[in-house]
């Protein structure tokens, strides 16, 4: 991929540009700070906008000089951040509190049913109302990378939940996202979504996006960005996204 064949490029956050859950490293931080230099750049991903500030802003430079190409899109795209001398939130897909409730009850429902345990020992909340999107974690959403990555490697048991999830709420979207979550949206509100928002907003076509990800294979939570027609490259960690960001730069 040619970066100068795109005006936008937009990563995923957990698997891309840093571990599950884990800082942006202070050497990715500068990568992307000089890419925004070039070109416009946008972030998606399942956490929540604080997630985003404590796990993703902290590690920039100070200068926020280019923030103005930089966009953030947190709970998959339901949420539009943008810089005005402060991050405003552009739009937001809320759930109603109705939406919420029926959601909360079938989570519930399926994690009884689904055989999950609750372990003794949790890492912040297991079901979290961000607003836009409910997520579950198996773990709490703070718990430990070496401990989320042994939970469910192989997806499994939160397939199982998200088969009992979909009977209950047909009207929602579910999907498997990181190590150990679950993100539940309105029907069609996903990635696929904040891309076709990012779209209009800046008025960009597709064929001018470029999107970067760990998980576009069918069934990952960065799958719904193929159905949008940008182009897209996907990733082993972010050690790939910092070789593809060093070879743009060289451009």
């Amino acid at each position: 991929m040619v970066i100068n064949d795109y005006d936008l490029i937009m990563f995923d956050l957990d698997g891309t540009l840093t571990p599950s859950k884990s800082p942006l490293e202070t050497e990715m931080a500068e990568l992307l700070s000089k890419l925004l230099a070039k070109r416009k750049v946008a972030v998606i991903s399942g956490c929540g906008y604080m997630q985003f500030e404590t796990q993703f802003m902290k590690s920039w430079p100070k200068s926020t000089e280019n923030f103005v190409n930089l966009f953030l899109l947190p709970t998959s795209g339901t949420q539009l951040y943008v810089w005005r001398g402060v991050w405003c939130e552009q739009y937001a897909e809320h759930l109603t509190s109705k939406q919420k409730e029926k959601v909360m009850t079938a989570l519930n429902e399926a994690l009884k049913s689904s055989g999950y345990n609750k372990p003794e020992k949790v890492y912040g909340q297991i079901i979290e109302d961000r607003g836009s999107q409910i997520t579950f974690s198996a773990l709490g959403q703070n718990a430990p990378l070496i401990l989320k990555s042994a939970w469910d490697p192989g997806r499994k048991n939160r397939e199982v939940i998200v088969k009992l999830l979909e009977k209950k709420l047909p009207e929602f979207d579910i999907r498997i996202g990181g190590t150990t979550s679950i993100d539940i949206t309105k029907r069609g509100v996903n990635k696929a979504y904040g891309i076709r928002r990012l779209e209009d907003f800046l008025n960009i076509t597709a064929d001018k996006i470029l999107f970067v990800g760990d998980a576009l294979f069918p069934g990952g939570n960065d799958y719904p960005a193929k159905a949008t027609g940008v182009d897209c490259i996907q990733v082993k960690g972010p050690n790939e996204t910092k070789k593809l960001i060093q070879d743009w730069l060289t451009e």
